[in-house]
């Protein structure tokens, strides 16, 4: 079935629970409120139900291939992301200096979920162009902006981001790409790249390449990286896309789902590329991107979230099997309680996870619009937990989603597995959820942990403010958020950071899941304490936020206990 995206979702949580007409104050954004805010993703809305939705299941069934060095897209992509760039829809928040919209980051997430929701494996090469416009615009100089933006903003050429070198994963600084200078300006770049998502296409005129390289002089580790900018095609005097650079696609990588984004192999031989920023300054302009990919990585997991939950409750309404003795029984399966139990949980944590998201654009907008610390280590603070509660949240629902279908979840047919199989790789690219959660731990947490006190005293004050409305609730969220305050002294507490990081990943979801419980009271409160916000609400704070008193003890359990195991007691050697 198409998938439907969910406008009044979004505007309710931009209008009470984010607080969006905090952005709108700012002399930045002051002409971004929030009947333009509506129209705009009213019309994203039918461009992702109309154009993108119906691509999902073409480009799994009918991948993406390489032949005699060419890539050739899935029947459709190219119409989807003609859509996609006429619309304006890559470039909501680039610079209106270049031809951009700059719109808030906050309604970026929003359109970028919709259309997450409606086919990821097209969303994703958007998605990296959007980071490249970012990286560009804050490193690159006039002469690059001028000649590159305009093209990236229109959709007319696409970018990619190209880290990952088959002897070096997650540890970029072990990479060994060349680049040599040229003598005017430029540079030879030279090296394999793996894991590069929209490497190539059939639809854009030009694709540009960010690459990370060494220069000759470079120190060895990640502080002797430098970032540099490698087009597909060279550009002429015109600016238009010439001649073919010295650089190709050798494979794609045959993946257990995203079957319509082409994932290639890429090999650089004396490439002609530009530096962007300065010499062995790589890794912080590629984090500028990066970071913008991993609030887009953690809305991607919320939108395949999102569509699993409509597949399974179209299946559920329909699907009938057995009786259920209930009041007012619909006479399908959604009538069983585990069924039932599953559905709300998809809708509950949806709820959660793109309330945080949200809240995590926001505080980039406020950075952005204000340069103020408070906001900018705000920014930087949610940006871990988004990008894994997100795909966390991804995960799992897309997994109920299967469930939901029974053994029908299974068969290929239904579509459900697709969800599945889509989603489970945002767990693992733009930082696996486990470096995520050291990161917060680690350096998002070097302030001695102010940001993560100010967050947790706002939802203290929020509470403390609140009226006898919904008071059974608060309570909960109130000592759910005590126990992460004594979590977080905890881990201040412990001074060397490594010694935080056995329990990084369950203080990670323990905070995500006092936030949640944060959202859904104030959505309650929001709705008058009665109405199905309410009730969901209630099951959430009842149900769900229990789950973050065991992360939290988790989190707090010495982390000598995972290496206590010796290495041949644990593979029973």
């Amino acid at each position: 079935m198409p998938t439907r995206a969910p406008v009044s979702e979004f505007e309710f949580i931009l209008d009470h629970i984010i607080d969006y007409e905090q952005i709108i104050k700012t002399s930045r954004f002051k002409d971004t409120g929030s009947e333009l805010v509506s129209q705009i993703l009213s019309e994203a809305a039918r461009m992702c139900d109309d154009v993108l939705s119906p691509l999902n299941r073409v480009g799994d069934l009918h991948p993406a291939i390489l032949s005699n060095g060419v890539v050739k897209t899935s029947p459709g992509f190219g119409d989807g992301y003609h859509a996609v760039a006429e619309g304006g829809w890559i470039s909501t928040s680039a610079s209106p200096e270049f031809g951009g919209m700059g719109l808030p980051q906050t309604v970026t997430a929003c359109v970028n979920e919709m259309m997450a929701a409606a086919c990821l494996s097209l969303q994703l090469n958007p998605l990296m162009t959007q980071g490249q416009i970012e990286a560009i615009e804050n490193h690159a100089d006039d002469e690059i902006k001028s000649l590159y933006l305009p093209k990236l903003i229109s959709g007319e050429w696409c970018g990619t981001m190209n880290l990952t070198e088959p002897h070096a994963g997650s540890d970029v600084g072990a990479l060994s790409t060349k680049a040599e200078p040229n003598g005017d300006g430029s540079y030879a770049i030279t090296g394999q790249k793996i894991y590069i998502s929209w490497a190539d296409n059939d639809f854009t005129e030009n694709v540009i390449h960010l690459v990370l390289a060494r220069l000759p002089d470079s120190i060895p580790g990640p502080k002797g990286i430098s970032l540099f900018l490698v087009p597909k095609k060279l550009p002429d005097i015109n600016g238009k896309a010439g001649v073919s650079n010295k650089l190709k696609v050798v494979s794609l990588e045959h993946k257990m789902g995203l079957h319509g984004s082409p994932t290639a192999v890429m090999q650089y031989e004396g490439a002609t590329g530009w530096l962007i920023g300065q010499p062995n300054d790589g890794l912080r302009a590629m984090f500028t991107m990066m970071n913008n990919a991993r609030l887009g990585v953690g809305g991607q997991g919320i939108g395949v979230a999102e569509a699993a939950f409509q597949h399974a409750t179209d299946y559920a309404l329909n699907r009938k099997q057995g009786k259920a003795t209930v009041p007012n029984a619909h006479g399908t399966i959604i009538d069983h309680a585990d069924v039932r139990r599953m559905l709300i949980s998809m809708r509950a944590d949806i709820f959660a996870s793109r309330s945080l998201e949200l809240e995590n654009a926001k505080a980039i907008d406020m950075a952005n619009a204000t340069g103020e610390t408070e906001w900018v280590n705000r920014a930087a603070f949610l940006t871990p937990i988004t990008k894994v509660f997100g795909t966390e949240i991804g995960v799992n629902i897309s997994y109920l989603g299967v469930q939901i279908h029974g053994g029908m979840g299974f068969i290929e047919e239904t579509g459900a597995a697709q969800f599945s199989r889509d989603v489970r790789v945002t767990a693992i690219y733009e930082g696996t959820n486990g470096i995520q959660a050291m990161d917060l731990v680690g350096r998002k947490m070097m302030d001695n942990g102010e940001t993560a006190y100010a967050i947790i005293n706002e939802i203290k004050e929020y509470i403390d403010n609140l009226s006898i409305m919904k008071r059974d609730l608060a309570e909960l969220v109130a000592i759910a958020n005590e126990t992460l305050s004594e979590t977080v002294d905890y881990f201040i507490s412990r001074k060397d950071v490594s010694d935080r990081f056995g329990g990084a990943m369950p203080f990670l979801m323990g905070y995500a899941r006092v936030l949640g419980g944060f959202y859904h009271l104030k959505a309650a409160v929001a709705e008058g304490g009665t109405g199905s916000r309410t009730k969901l609400a209630e099951f959430y704070i009842r149900r769900i936020l229990p789950e973050a008193m065991s992360f939290l003890a988790a989190a707090r359990s010495n982390s000598e206990e995972i290496y206590n195991l010796s290495i041949d007691e644990l593979v029973g050697s």
